[in-house]
């Protein structure tokens, strides 16, 4: 049997080659060394002792299980267990559902994942983020920060329903252009089609990726690939102009400065010297509340282009009809080659001035009238124009506080108030327990939005977070918060202490750290591939 890593890179060796058809896909799923290798990157994965449709969790795991799943692979008589229907919370109130797929699909799905990542993960282009190695919604948004400067208008790109929608024909024909082998397309259709059991009644799905399983983000990947290659196109096509005209105000005012600096340098009288300084310094002055390039120069056009699974976000230098032409190109793109309907009520123009949504930030273009000196030439320069700013949205605070359970408001005067709360579902839970909750709650809040320009206002949430902790336990044991914070605080720190596995005392503490900007996503910051339930 061949070594998975083997079989995997010698995937991706031929996969550079975009016109190589892949052939005898099928036989590798007859390796066992390939489930004992997707066994370990799923096991230790909490979801996977929830049981699917088959009452069976990984902890059922034998290896008879691998040989009998190889034995109706290799003649075809596999057939995956529907999924099992949950439904989880979303933000704005509605639920999304969720399928519960069986252990021995997840971990057929496995196998069949990173035979896919091997061969399509290398053609997917660099705009491309959700759900793939090193990527995250982190990378998204530094890249449009460090790629939109200068943009003009933002489309806010939503597909309806994307994840229940794709089609099943158009996704065989995408993974047909790259693989030739039956068998292996057949076994994928077979998890498109296994469907999902809901309230025990068994239902078929006609459209969109296996319900909750392994293999969907690689699938959908796929499947949007077209739309990233065909905006890549698209700005090729759309880009225009090497450098915007100047603007012919700054440039009078730049050849002034050049001729006050050269008198300077010749310039004897100290008294004269002085004057030219001031008359250079009023000329700098001037020159920075103008832009260097005229904003609606119609020789220059640029269009930029990020996507997350299925939110994607369009940065345009043009004009308003640009974006307008834009969206229903895309639009049309997305209705007849892919069979998808853009959301029209969520895929918004909006001016770059103005935020747009993406990715739970607020993101727009900054144009200060702010100046500082450079150090080096000693010129004044503006502060942060035209350059991408991100930030937490205002209510982001509130929502999530709510959804927690740790905030209550008050009303005074029609005025709202904030008020932190007692959570009534962690009273059963031990000290130790509940301190570790509040914490992953306030470190994950700020590890999200620690790239955000106000990521400082976290200090609130944890202000009421932190007083939340407080009520709850001041409820379990019937304390005030006074009390509370005289029997837990040592050296001014919320201190728990505990015994742990080895019996050796330990401590732990509420979260202490400073919530300052980080000026770049850290590279621990990326999806947990895969996504699992």
């Amino acid at each position: 049997m061949r070594d998975p890593q083997n079989v995997l890179n010698s995937l991706t060796r031929h996969s550079v080659d975009p016109n190589y058809k892949f052939e005898k896909l099928y036989r590798i799923l007859f390796n066992q060394e390939m489930y004992y290798a997707a066994y370990q990157r799923i096991y230790a994965k909490p979801g996977n002792m929830t049981a699917g449709s088959d009452d069976k969790t990984i902890d059922g795991m034998k290896l008879s299980l691998i040989d009998k799943l190889i034995d109706a692979i290799r003649d075809e008589s596999y057939q995956p267990y529907p999924a099992r229907r949950t439904y989880i919370q979303k933000k704005n109130g509605k639920k999304r559902p969720l399928g519960i797929s069986a252990f021995c699909d997840k971990l057929v799905q496995e196998v069949v994942r990173m035979v896919l990542v091997a061969i399509f993960e290398d053609q997917f282009e660099h705009t491309s983020h959700g759900f793939r190695p090193s990527r995250s919604c982190h990378t998204a948004l530094m890249q449009v920060k460090t790629t939109y400067r200068g943009v003009k208008w933002f489309i806010e790109g939503d597909i309806k329903g994307f994840f229940d929608n794709i089609n099943h024909d158009v996704l065989i024909k995408f993974l047909e252009e790259r693989i030739a082998d039956d068998r292996f397309i057949r076994l994928v259709r077979k998890f498109m089609n296994a469907g999902y059991v809901e309230d025990w009644v068994f239902h078929k799905t006609y459209s969109g990726t296996p319900q909750g399983g392994i293999v969907s983000p690689i699938l959908a990947n796929i499947y949007l690939d077209k739309l990233d290659k065909y905006m890549k196109e698209y700005a090729a096509n759309f880009d225009k102009g090497i450098r915007r005209r100047p603007n012919p105000v700054a440039s009078d005012l730049a050849s002034k400065r050049i001729t006050l600096v050269n008198k300077f340098k010749i310039e004897v009288d100290e008294n004269e010297k002085r004057l030219l300084i001031s008359k250079i310094r009023a000329i700098e002055k001037e020159r920075v509340q103008i832009p260097y390039a005229e904003d609606m120069d119609s020789n220059y056009r640029r269009l930029k282009y990020v996507r997350y699974a299925d939110d994607f976000l369009i940065g345009v230098i043009g004009s308003l009809d640009d974006c307008r032409r834009i969206k229903e190109d895309v639009k049309n793109f997305l209705n007849d080659k892919l069979m998808l309907e853009l959301s029209e009520e969520k895929t918004l123009i909006t001016h770059s001035e103005t935020a747009a949504k993406f990715l739970s930030y607020q993101v727009n273009v900054k144009k200060s009238n702010l100046t500082k000196r450079d150090p080096k030439s000693g010129r004044l320069e503006k502060i942060y124009n035209k350059r991408v700013v991100l930030k937490m949205p205002e209510d982001r605070m509130k929502t999530k506080l709510v959804e927690y359970g740790a905030v209550e408001f008050t009303h005074h005067h029609e005025q709202q108030n904030w008020k932190p709360s007692s959570r009534p579902k962690l009273l059963n839970r031990d000290d130790l327990e509940i301190l570790s909750q509040y914490n992953s709650e306030i470190i994950g809040f700020y590890n999200y939005y620690s790239i955000a320009l106000n990521a400082g206002a976290i200090n609130t949430f944890k202000y009421f977070m932190e007083y939340s902790m407080y009520k709850t336990l001041g409820r379990k044991y019937r304390l005030f918060i006074s009390q509370v914070i005289d029997k837990y605080k040592v050296n001014g720190e919320f201190t728990i202490r505990y015994t742990n596995k080895k019996g050796e005392q330990r401590t732990r503490v509420l979260c202490n750290k400073g919530f300052q900007k980080q000026d770049e996503a850290m590279t621990a910051r990326v999806d947990s591939l895969p996504k699992l339930t």
